[in-house]
């Protein structure tokens, strides 16, 4: 794929786009969005400011009740053109992904874009299903009912591992449920969510209802947070930073979704595809260069399968292809910066002290120093409390441990603070089902570890957060409940009343 996407022309007027326009920021200081391959800036703008935000949250404010008062069925088929639009511009999309984050070319274009296009066309059929409670008599004088209403203005912070499918998970349910948000992408990867908001409006959705607001987070990300016009708070992120939002999010009594960390367990019984369980492995622990909240960190492997699965992924990983993203055939990109390489890099290093490094464990030399490239790695041999199990790395680095028992091999998989997702690896459906039911996880794959689909929810346990992404569970974020409830006696005196005054 050739450069063909004029980044700085694309954005000249900035990285802000409130109420249908893009803006430049007015804080006064500049950011450069930095190519992970290269090092070499890309693009360079303003920041936004905390006015820039007040701006941000008017213009939804503004356009949330004629979005709002719009039908379901008219909202559907502005998302329906939505996708369309997106689809129009995959290529695109995939370009500057890729450009931003240091994603493989085709990990963009077969994951990242169609993913996002196929989860606007899942709310654009969603948004006719806002379903509640039948109607009925359910206390014998009173018919009830329960309609679901959206909320108001919604503010929602995205990271930078995924920037368009996080924007499209942000965006999507909320505005299907008739919502308008502001959202605050990660300042080193704004491009693609600042082009989803750009096809809303191509594709008829009014000016106002999505608005990006590019800013630093202690500062623009907490006042968006804290902003009296924001009635809920969508983030995701680590958990150390979901803490402080939902500090801000509670003190001024908003809903509040929250999407953190993971340290998701490989679990390989010792009656799995073993052959199975290696690719699994290392295409479960590399993708997106291992900067997936969801990918698998820590496999134990009963001791029968142990030293031949450690041998099979490092062989894997030794053949694992890295590369310029724009190749075809590069297997593994960047880090997204090289803070994030050298934070990866330390936590292998450490464990040398008390763990082997089995593959990988470096930075590559030659033309890839420039970039914030490391390689597949593999440690064996920790202790279940080191620091190499038990924190989240986000890089391209497995972790493996043998265990012995059933019983042991679950309680290993559950014992880190996060419960976002796992995998069990068996052939035996009753240890399946064991582990689906007793791994504490939001998410658990058998015999599987990464694929998602709009259909089905993402949301963790414990330290992961709480609340769902996709899915029509998403509508219980973004709605309000409401009971509605007629009286059906046309009696003045209601029977119940003599409970308050006077007698039967």
């Amino acid at each position: 794929m050739v450069n063909r996407f004029p980044v700085q022309d694309r954005f000249a007027d900035g990285a802000q786009y409130i109420g249908g326009q893009l803006r430049a920021g007015t804080s006064g200081r500049t950011h450069a969005v930095v190519d992970p391959a290269t090092g070499e800036t890309v693009y360079t703008y303003e920041l936004a400011s905390t006015a820039d935000v007040d701006a941000a949250v008017a213009a939804a404010r503004d356009a949330f009740p004629g979005w709002a008062a719009t039908t379901p069925g008219e909202r559907s088929d502005a998302m329906h053109r939505f996708a369309a639009v997106l689809a129009e511009q995959a290529d695109d999309f995939a370009y500057v992904e890729s450009l931003q984050c240091g994603k493989p070319i085709k990990l963009s274009t077969e994951f990242d874009v169609p993913g996002s296009v196929d989860n606007t066309a899942f709310f654009a059929g969603a948004a006719r299903h806002l379903e509640g409670k039948s109607a009925g008599e359910y206390s014998g004088d009173h018919t009830s009912y329960v309609r679901r209403e959206p909320i108001g203005v919604v503010g929602s912070i995205a990271p930078w591992n995924y920037p368009l499918q996080m924007a499209a998970w942000k965006v999507l349910p909320a505005i299907a449920a008739g919502n308008t948000v502001v959202l605050k992408p990660a300042e080193i990867t704004p491009l693609t969510s600042i082009m989803f908001a750009q096809a809303a409006k191509e594709a008829g959705i009014p000016d106002g209802v999505v608005n990006i607001v590019t800013g630093a987070g202690k500062d623009v990300g907490e006042h968006l947070v804290g902003h009296p016009d924001v009635v809920m708070t969508s983030f995701t992120g680590s958990t150390a930073v979901g803490k402080r939002v939902a500090e801000i999010a509670t003190s001024t009594v908003k809903r509040l979704h929250l999407e953190l960390g993971g340290k998701a367990p490989f679990v390989v019984f010792d009656d799995a595809d073993l052959e199975a369980a290696v690719h699994g492995a290392v295409a479960g622990s590399l993708i997106n260069t291992g900067q997936d909240c969801t990918a698998a960190t820590r496999a134990y492997v009963q001791r029968p399968l142990y030293d031949a699965f450690v041998a099979g992924v490092a062989e894997l990983m030794d053949g694992v292809r890295l590369g310029d993203p724009f190749d075809p055939s590069t297997d593994l990109g960047p880090l997204i910066s090289h803070a994030q390489r050298d934070r990866v890099a330390g936590f292998v290093e450490r464990a040398r002290a008390y763990a082997r490094v089995v593959a990988g464990g470096e930075a590559p030399g030659g033309d890839l120093a420039k970039g914030a490239y490391y390689r597949p790695t593999l440690v064996a041999d920790a202790p279940q409390d080191s620091e190499i199990v038990q924190a989240e790395i986000f890089g391209p680095v497995l972790v493996v441990l043998p265990f012995d028992s059933d019983d042991e091999g679950i309680a290993l998989a559950n014992d880190t603070p996060y419960g976002l997702a796992a995998s069990a690896w068996t052939r035996d459906v009753f240890r399946a089902n064991r582990a689906t039911r007793e791994i504490k996880a939001g998410c658990v794959w058998v015999n599987d570890h990464i694929p998602i689909i709009s259909e089905m929810p993402h949301g963790g346990y414990k330290a992961s957060g709480f609340g769902k992404d996709m899915s029509a569970y998403s509508f219980e974020e973004y709605t309000q409940v409401k009971h509605v409830m007629y009286d059906n006696t046309a009696v003045a005196r209601k029977d119940w009343h003599r409970t308050i005054f006077g007698d039967r």
